[in-house]
Formats: C-alpha cells, sequence, structure tokens
C-alpha cells in the first residue's frame, strides 16, 4: 500500500470517527453507566463493554446513518462540517453504514447474551430509535414532534437498558428521573432545531420548530426543561439536587424568549454553549451519583 493510500484510508477514518461526534459521546455512555452501576453496585465486565457500546459504536451508528442520509441537505446547512455535524463525502458513505455495522453488532451480541427479556426490549427500541431518526421511508427527524421525542430516546434509553441489564429496582425515584430525563432529551432536541429552521425549510424537511415557529419552539424547550426540574424535586434524595441542573439550560436559552423565524439562525450561539454545558452538568450529575453511592 502507498504512502498516498494509506493517508487517503487515514483520513476517511478520521471522517468516520469525527461523524460520531465524540464532543458528545459522553451524553449516551453516561446514562448506561450511571444507571448500570446504581443498580448492580459493581464495575464488572457487563459495565465495561456496555459503557464501551454506549460510548462510540452507538453514536457512530446514530450520527453516521443520519450524515449519510441528510447529505443533500447538508451541503446547504452552514453549521455542517465542524463539531455540529460532519459533513461525508459521498464516496465514503457506504463505509461509513458499514462501519456502523461492524462496530454495533458484536456488542449487541453480547448485550442480548447476557440481558433479559426487558434488557432485550429496551436495547430493540433503543437500536429502532437510532435507525428510525434518519434511515430513509423512516425518516423520524422529519415528523414533527416524533422527531424530539425520538431523538430524546436516544438519551434515554441507554439508561433504561442499564437499569433492566442490571435488573434494578423500578422505584418511583427512578421512574421520575428517567421521565425528567426524557423531558430534557426534548427540550434539547427541540431548542437544537430553532436554528435550523431557515435551512431546513428550504430543503423541504419538516421539523417541530418548522411547524410551529422558532418563538414557540424556544419557549416549549424553556418549559419542557423547567418541568424536568420540577419533576426531579419528587424523587428522593440526593436526586432533588439534580433540579438544579435545569437552570443553565434554561438561563441560556431565556435570551431567545421573543426569537422570530428570521432571527432563529442566531441561536446558534447558544446551541454552541449547550454542547459545552452538557459536560459541566454531567460533573455535577457525577457529583450526585456518588453521593447516592455512599448513601
Amino acid at each position: 500500500m502507498s504512502s498516498s493510500t494509506r493517508g487517503s484510508l487515514g483520513r476517511d477514518v478520521m471522517q468516520i470517527v469525527l461523524s460520531s461526534r465524540p464532543i458528545s459521546w459522553i451524553n449516551t455512555a453516561f446514562p448506561f453507566a450511571a444507571a448500570y452501576l446504581l443498580s448492580a453496585r459493581e464495575i464488572d465486565l457487563t459495565l465495561i463493554i456496555g459503557t464501551l457500546y454506549f460510548l462510540v459504536p452507538y453514536n457512530l451508528a446514530m450520527y453516521g446513518i443520519n450524515d449519510v442520509f441528510d447529505y443533500a441537505s447538508d451541503l446547504a446547512n452552514p453549521r455542517k462540517g465542524g463539531i455540529e455535524g460532519a459533513l461525508l463525502s459521498p464516496r465514503i458513505h457506504r463505509a461509513t453504514l458499514w462501519a456502523a455495522v461492524v462496530t454495533n453488532v458484536p456488542f449487541l451480541v453480547y448485550l442480548v447474551a447476557v440481558g433479559n427479556p426487558a434488557s432485550w426490549l429496551w436495547l430493540a427500541v433503543s437500536v429502532f430509535a437510532v435507525i428510525a431518526y434518519s434511515a430513509p421511508r423512516l425518516r423520524f427527524k422529519e415528523r414533527p414532534f416524533l422527531d424530539s421525542t425520538t431523538s430524546s430516546l436516544h438519551f434515554v434509553t441507554p439508561a433504561v437498558v442499564g437499569l433492566t441489564l442490571a435488573e434494578g429496582a423500578v422505584t418511583s425515584t427512578a421512574v421520575i428521573v428517567l421521565l425528567a430525563f426524557f423531558l430534557w432529551g426534548m427540550a434539547a432536541h427541540a431548542f437544537g432545531a430553532v436554528q435550523d429552521i431557515a435551512p431546513d425549510r428550504e430543503a423541504g424537511i419538516g421539523s417541530i420548530a418548522t411547524v410551529i415557529g422558532a418563538r414557540a419552539t424556544v419557549r416549549l424547550s424553556i418549559v419542557l426543561w423547567t418541568l424536568a426540574g420540577i419533576a426531579m424535586l419528587f424523587t428522593s434524595w440526593p436526586a432533588p439536587l439534580g433540579a438544579a441542573l435545569a437552570l443553565p439550560y434554561i438561563i441560556n436559552a431565556a435570551p431567545w424568549w421573543n426569537v422570530t423565524d428570521e432571527t432563529s439562525a442566531g441561536t446558534n450561539r447558544a446551541w454552541r454553549r449547550f454542547i459545552f454545558l452538557n459536560y459541566f452538568a454531567g460533573f455535577l450529575a457525577t457529583m450526585i451519583l456518588i453521593l447516592a453511592w455512599v448513601s
């Protein structure tokens, strides 16, 4: 293999890896690991393998499929081509889809082998949501309201898989935490859709934001984040501390309360802050997790 061929292959591999949004890997791995660890109360092989799966292969499938089938519309979206989304060359689309299959299947086989009927069900829901969001014909991302629901499932279902895989107790606190997380996920997706109203409408792509407009979508997101925070107050200690995690997101979105469709692209500034807010919120969530572990 010539040096130029190796160089080209290396660039293609890097593009495929970048399509999995490395900056967002933790958003799906942490929920699984936290739910499994608090339920199983031990670090074992399943925790490690499950966390690795939801860290990289899961995201490669979720975002890689998205980048392949959204290529035409992404060309017209100025946000694409950086940390907010890869712009994959058509010549590596097939390789990206194969990479998603090859990396996902071994992990899924293991998780099914060590699982139980409940974890199988939620793992199936999780994988289906990943595929259905972007795959042709299904394209849940173009079905208003279903788009935000499906996107939220991408982050909540890893936690449910972790809980059921460890055969954890389904307590009222666990249910409320998952509900709050689901509301957070819907808010996050809806708010993120606002910045794409113009390119989505131009490309004929439907979304929650293109249907109800920028202002209503931002306000809905803030309400959902508020409800998520309030829900956490009804959990057992130390989970109520998690109510505070909603505040940074509300504060970040609040300046856009009266945004218009014409100025919707400006919310990208808040969206970029949102990406890094997840790390801050994740740090605080880790502290709460540790407190729950020692309680």
